[in-house]
């Protein structure tokens, strides 16, 4: 297995230098990263034994090469140049004993580390994070070039962040430990039973939703050139479906509610507490991905703030309150649902963060209809808080079987 692991990444890097990119030095990136490359090494036998009927899985290794997007001009001062990463992955396909894996074209299941310089090593370091993610196919026949679609969502580790005293530039991190979102779009590109190239274009970011300021976060824009090695023979595709996954209703009224804690300028002040009770309604056009409308109601401490420093303070505890209306999508792969919502304040006396809002994340459902939620509220591309809590989804209307 070593001499396949060094093989893999020997040859990325020759193909990386073949395509131009001989300032990336891939060798002593990879010596730093490879303390944090450790804390793979027990993922691994959880991914491994999670999907039963295979024993088959991935190494993959990615050079990255892309820049700092500069969502606001003010951090302009810290993007120095273009920035070198590596990404290595542990990947497990799908065997098709759950609903979902069919109803996402057997997508791949993976756990991702990445490593980001920054080219700025005094203000903004380096970046190491670690992500669960999953990969779907972006077309049901299975081809020898296929497009993909990655959906990540993990923890980063960002080595410099915002100091008064030795680093009061650095507007963008204000945490050495932050969230970490990964989009990318890439292509399978199958050379032989055993390689796979996977050229691709990704979207990342890292913040810290506002637990501390500064937080503008940073945006990264890469492109990738994975190779990937598949480690024993082909996958054994399961003849047994699971079908507990399935949405039980074509309509259904979710009601959750969820806490959060933030700061405001300058650094160092104080926290500021946040409640939200939302109620949705979807409408499940299939089980991958559902339609629907709510409203918001949300009590942040934060607005008598915006209302003293704008001179006209609170009076009571009504005049910080807000209510939203909104509309609602989200994407499901089995219990996990992949919220993105856009709301309006309908009432609010707070003008601070405007009247739009916005809300994306990752909530849980169990069986019993109980819903964990994790997702983060913003106002376009500022964060306001993370949203933490529960919730409980009312069936509607028992929707009809239908076949996969």
């Amino acid at each position: 297995m070593a001499a396949n692991l060094v093989f893999l990444y020997g040859f990325s890097v020759l193909i990386w230098r073949e395509i131009g990119m001989q300032s990336l030095n891939l060798a002593l990136i990879l010596v730093k990263s490879l303390k944090y490359l450790l804390l793979l090494l027990p993922l691994f036998n959880v991914a491994q034994n999670s999907f039963t009927g295979s024993k088959d899985f991935y190494i993959k290794v990615a050079p990255t090469y892309g820049f700092v997007f500069e969502h606001k001009s003010t951090i302009g001062n810290l993007v120095k140049g273009y920035i070198p990463g590596i990404e290595v992955d542990f990947v497990k396909p799908t065997s098709g004993n759950k609903r979902w894996h069919r109803e996402n074209n057997f997508p791949e299941v993976g756990i991702s580390f990445n490593f980001i310089d920054f080219a700025n090593p005094k203000q903004l370091g380096y970046c190491y994070a670690l992500s669960p993610y999953v990969e779907i196919p972006l077309n049901k026949k299975v081809r020898a070039i296929r497009p993909i679609l990655r959906i990540c969502w993990g923890v980063s580790y960002v080595t410099k962040k915002f100091d008064i005293d030795h680093n009061p530039k650095n507007i963008a991190i204000a945490s050495h430990l932050n969230t970490f979102v990964q989009w990318k779009v890439l292509w399978h590109v199958k050379m032989s039973e055993k390689l796979r190239l996977e050229p691709g274009l990704s979207f990342a970011h890292a913040s810290n939703g506002r637990s501390q300021v500064p937080n503008l976060g940073l945006n990264v824009v890469s492109l990738n050139l994975g190779l990937t090695y598949k480690f024993n023979g082909e996958v054994n595709k399961s003849e047994l479906i699971d079908s507990s996954h399935t949405w039980p209703s074509r309509h259904e009224v979710l009601i959750w509610d969820a806490v959060g804690f933030n700061e405001h300028e300058p650094p160092g002040g104080p926290k500021y507490f946040a409640n939200t009770f939302g109620a949705n309604y979807y409408y499940n056009v299939r089980n991958t991905h559902k339609w629907g409308a709510g409203a918001d109601v949300c009590y942040d401490t934060q607005n008598a703030y915006h209302l003293e420093t704008s001179g006209n303070p609170a009076n009571s505890w009504t005049d910080v309150m807000q209510l939203g209306i909104k509309a609602c999508y989200a994407y499901n792969i089995g219990r996990i649902s992949l919220p993105i919502e856009m709301g309006y304040y309908a009432i609010s006396k707070p003008k601070e963060d405007g009247p739009i809002f916005h809300r994306i994340g990752i909530r849980y459902f169990c069986r019993n209809g109980l819903m964990i939620n994790f997702t983060m509220k913003s106002h376009w591309a500022v964060a306001a808080h993370f949203d933490y809590g529960l919730g409980y989804r009312f069936n509607i209307k028992k929707k009809k079987a239908h076949a996969l």
